[in-house]
């Protein structure tokens, strides 16, 4: 006896982690970047923890701070490399909200390092075709770093080229929290809240989620970060302190996505 057709959830496969996602930007009329991959084997979102400053610092007789100037630098060369091997939307994870708990010199010298990196770097982003956004609770950051990240939001408005998304007081669950709120208040039906309803409500709303998910210093969690979207990302752990994680280990990771199989549950 013929067994009757499977009734299937009418919203699978998620619609937030279909393969074919929303446009981004394809850098036309810009240089040639150079892949290490074909295009296909390519992540179009890559999202990274950058961990391990204050351990870097440690290891070398420094104060926190230096360490976490250290890692300032090593985001301007891993963002130009990012552009030249063609990513198209890179999201670094800055600050979270349980952050707060730190010293307070600490990060006061955080809010300080950011708002000096984006006012020396926003010419040189925009002239690379870097789009600034940031993930996050913006209404609790000081006035000056707010001042400096519109600044900087409002200047490389137009880039084409590369997404680059701050997460800078940002925590997963906070996320959630805001879109569910965002929801709540729009009148949206129970009915009609699906994961596509969910995804739209989101900091990263209208972009591809992460394809691959980047760890350095070695610790193997996501601590608190891109929770919704990570759910089909691939995850690499390299135990790398922040500071020392360059182009060459950015490509190794490259590399090692492209020789991953992703069923999505298929």
């Amino acid at each position: 006896m013929a067994r009757p057709p499977l009734a299937r959830p009418t919203d699978a496969p998620p619609i937030a982690h279909a393969l074919d996602g929303p446009p981004v930007p394809d850098g036309t009329g810009r240089a040639v970047a150079e892949p290490i991959v074909p295009p296909e084997e390519s992540p179009r979102h890559v999202a990274i923890i950058m961990d391990g400053n204050r351990r870097w610092a440690r290891a070398r007789g420094l104060s926190e701070l230096e360490g976490h100037a250290a890692g300032v630098e090593a985001i301007r060369g891993l963002l130009r490399h990012a552009v030249r091997r063609g990513v198209p939307v890179l999201t670094l994870y800055a600050f979270s909200r349980e952050n707060w708990a730190r010293p307070d010199d600490e990060v006061t010298g955080l809010f300080g390092l950011l708002e000096g990196a984006i006012r020396s770097e926003t010419d040189e982003l925009r002239r690379q075709g870097v789009q600034v956004r940031l993930l996050g609770r913006q209404d609790e950051l000081p006035a000056e770093t707010r001042r400096s990240l519109e600044s900087a939001l409002a200047a490389t408005a137009g880039g084409d080229r590369l997404v680059l998304n701050v997460a800078f007081n940002y925590a997963g669950r906070t996320e959630l929290v805001d879109a569910f709120r965002a929801l709540a208040a729009s009148g949206i039906a129970p009915d009609d809240i699906d994961e596509a309803a969910v995804s739209g409500a989101l900091y990263t709303a209208g972009l591809p989620d992460p394809d691959l998910v980047i760890r350095t210093g070695g610790e193997q969690r996501l601590s608190n970060f891109l929770i919704w979207q990570s759910a089909y990302a691939e995850l690499y752990v390299s135990p790398l302190l922040w500071p020392d994680f360059d182009a060459e280990a950015f490509d190794a990771a490259l590399l090692e996505f492209a020789s991953r199989t992703r069923r999505f549950g298929r």
